[in-house]
């Protein structure tokens, strides 16, 4: 797939995989407490409406001994049949036991969230993107600790054929219909 056509894609609920990477108890306290708040409230958004569309997730934990666990308010979102990983490796994609669970989903489609945009976020989407998957950037649910990092790598990942977007942007095209069983129930969580 190249980058033009990747640029015109919409994502696809039925093709999807939300990948949640690093939103760890001791990378958010060094994060800015107002982009930390835009992080999680997304992150929570994006879990609960891929649990409404049956949408799997993946969470990564980049060494929790030291960095500690996912943080609490999105362990409290996730859906029971999540799928975690502990890594070392800063890429999502460069571990073997993600690779392993991607592959077996099926899916074409990567989105993600998660902790530092211009570290692990851009190693795995450039992975991913390389792997041929579709990567789609909710820029809404990264962040990095300093401004000038998180928007470097939201630039270097766009000429890299990912497609920066937002949490709203990405439910949406999900259900692509108001007529969608899950319509109302995913427009709730907007209010």
């Amino acid at each position: 797939m190249n980058a033009d056509n990747s640029q015109r894609s919409l994502c696809d609920g039925s093709e999807n995989v939300l990948v949640v990477i690093d939103i760890q108890q001791r990378l958010a306290s060094v994060m800015p407490e107002k982009v930390l708040k835009q992080v999680i409230e997304n992150t929570q958004f994006l879990i609960q409406c891929a649990s409404h569309l049956n949408i799997p997730v993946i969470i990564s934990e980049q060494y929790p001994k030291g960095l500690g666990s996912t943080l609490s308010e999105l362990l409290d979102q996730l859906p029971s049949n999540v799928q975690s990983v502990e890594k070392t490796c800063f890429s999502c994609a460069s571990n073997t036991e993600f690779q392993g669970k991607l592959k077996q989903l099926n899916k074409k489609q990567v989105v993600l969230t998660g902790m530092e945009a211009h570290i692990c976020v851009s190693q795995t989407a450039i992975e991913l993107l390389n792997e041929k998957y579709e990567v789609f950037i909710a820029t809404d649910a990264v962040c990095s600790r300093k401004k000038k990092h998180y928007k470097n790598a939201i630039n270097r990942l766009l000429h890299a054929g990912s497609i920066a977007t937002n949490s709203e942007s990405i439910a949406f095209e999900w259900l692509r219909d108001a007529k969608h069983e899950q319509f109302k129930a995913i427009s709730k969580l907007l209010k």
